[in-house]
């Protein structure tokens, strides 16, 4: 992984950490022309995962692993974001899967990624 992923990860980490009060244990970035593809495992907190014991309470958990982050970097882009890749945030897909304790995130810029 090089150093422009490495830098994507920790804004996204930060980020994350700061919503949830945790970020992934573990996360990697690919870059793939104007998109970043990050995959994260051990997303959920301690709470979120008594919560997820339920089905209702994994539906609860999803929306708020997915609908939320995306309504929050529609409202703020994470500081340096845009800087690191050079180009400007237009769109991003969340989904989780609960079970797996993991998330992936589409990040789509208006440009292509330098590597």
């Amino acid at each position: 992984m090089g150093k422009k992923e490495t830098a994507f990860n920790d804004i996204v980490r930060k980020m994350r950490k700061e919503i949830y009060g945790k970020g992934p244990e573990r996360i990697f970035t690919h870059f793939v022309e104007n998109m970043a593809v990050t995959v994260m495992y051990g997303i959920l907190t301690s709470t979120e995962k008594f919560i997820t014991q339920s089905q209702e309470g994994k539906k609860v958990i999803h929306s708020a692993r997915t609908q939320m982050i995306q309504d929050i970097y529609k409202e703020q882009v994470p500081e340096g974001m845009e800087e690191l890749v050079g180009s400007k945030l237009l769109h991003l897909f969340s989904d989780a899967k609960i079970e797996e304790d993991m998330a992936v995130s589409v990040f789509i810029f208006e440009k292509t990624i330098e590597s």
